[in-house]
């Protein structure tokens, strides 16, 4: 499955930044190995159902260290049987542009 969110504090420091608290998050995911991409706007991370929430969880926590409050919002593409499919879903469409 893929999994793209995108977990921040609701409270940020005193400049509106709440780039500790993302880092703190794509740190943990970083570290748990699975296949990854970050964006401006998400992370995604492709693995098993039970890996990928555990990551998500740890990556919630993370920021609740940082403040009282967070928000996550996530998107799942849950197709088994199917691996790769970080880089897998992007080459085709790129492959289909590629013709233009």
């Amino acid at each position: 499955m893929l999994v793209a969110f995108s977990v921040a504090p609701t409270i940020s420091g005193p400049d509106g930044s709440v780039a500790a608290a993302v880092a703190a998050a794509v740190r943990v995911v970083r570290e748990s190995g699975l296949p990854h991409r970050t964006d401006a706007m998400f992370t995604t991370v492709e693995g098993e159902w039970d890996e990928v929430m555990s990551v998500v969880k740890a990556a919630v926590e993370a920021v609740a260290a940082e403040s009282p409050r967070v928000s996550l919002v996530l998107k799942a593409d849950i197709r088994p049987g199917h691996t790769g499919q970080l880089t897998a879903k992007v080459a085709r469409v790129e492959e289909l542009l590629a013709d233009d």
